[in-house]
């Protein structure tokens, strides 16, 4: 009987040093990730104490620039569509928000809202854009229309996708942010990330999750081993419950607005899409059938096209 549990004992142990074995991932350095996410046009601008992953594309003479503002774990890569298709004629600037992306973690820890209106101000006057259309998918939509409230004469439209706002009663959430949210795993999640978890993770939020590529998952996976990017997110969604009281100050919007939704959110549901169409006077809604909560990623040749048309 000793010799039996012994023998599972020593099983059980093999089996997990495996997987830990497997999924082992470290933080990975900016230095070693720039080679293949920061090729040009990308470079880094000093702002608020960090460097700042930025690429700023497009005629310069243009009067409104367009900003786009991406979501939680994702990048300034997210709108590669977008950008292709609107910067011929427009000026296009992205960023990696603090916390994501190559630009990683605010030196004090803060992801309130009021940091990131902040941020987004401070960046325009870097970049010497007066005036500016904002849009913004999930948390970087919730960043655009409280910028546009904090600073009204700097924002002249909105684009909100997906956008972040009203209270959250998701109907799936991918498995990286729920893990996230249990701060006591901290220790294991900040060394250990199996790269299927990512995979999973995307396609969840994908419409049509065939669309998800190896390549996709490739740069999800390797942005989120940026240095102090996982303690990041963790103590980003401990912002989540104060974002949510913000709901009550959607109304007062009077930018012109386009809201663009995925059919097939189930982290944000079409319903909040509704919930803006009706709190912004004025606003467009369009909801794109069979696709996600990333929509502008997903099928940006669709989503661009009712930009272009915004926009006109």
């Amino acid at each position: 009987m000793a010799n039996t549990f012994w023998t599972l004992f020593l099983s059980l142990l093999v089996a997990c040093i495996g997987v830990l074995a497997w999924s082992w991932a470290p933080d990975r350095s900016v230095d070693a990730l720039k080679a293949r996410w920061a090729a040009p046009p990308s470079r880094f601008v000093t702002l608020q104490g960090m460097q700042v992953h930025v690429r700023d594309e497009g005629p310069r003479d243009d009067p409104t620039p367009i900003v786009l503002i991406h979501g939680t774990s994702a990048s300034l890569h997210t709108w590669d569509g977008w950008v292709a298709a609107l910067s011929p004629h427009r000026r296009v600037v992205r960023m990696d928000l603090p916390g994501f992306g190559l630009t990683g973690p605010a030196p004090d820890g803060d992801y309130s809202m009021a940091r990131y209106t902040g941020f987004m101000r401070d960046l325009l006057d870097l970049l010497n854009i007066d005036q500016a259309v904002l849009a913004g998918n999930s948390l970087g939509g919730g960043i655009a229309w409280q910028t546009a409230l904090a600073h009204p004469t700097r924002v002249r439209q909105l684009v909100l996708v997906d956008a972040t706002g009203y209270p959250l009663q998701a109907q799936s959430m991918p498995i990286g942010f729920r893990l996230a949210q249990m701060s006591w795993l901290a220790p294991v999640t900040q060394k250990v990330l199996p790269r299927s978890m990512i995979a999973a993770s995307v396609r969840n939020v994908y419409g049509q999750p065939e669309r998800v590529s190896a390549d996709l998952v490739d740069r999800y996976y390797e942005l989120t081993l940026r240095e102090g990017n996982r303690a990041s997110l963790t103590k980003r969604f401990q912002y989540r419950s104060s974002d949510a009281a913000l709901a009550g100050e959607i109304s007062q919007l009077r930018q012109p607005t386009l809201i663009l939704w995925g059919s097939e959110d189930r982290l944000i549901p079409p319903e909040h899409g509704q919930g803006f169409n009706k709190d912004i006077a004025g606003s467009q809604l369009q909801v794109f059938q069979g696709l996600g909560h990333v929509p502008h990623e997903e099928d940006p040749e669709a989503t661009v096209q009712a930009v272009k048309s915004f926009l006109n």
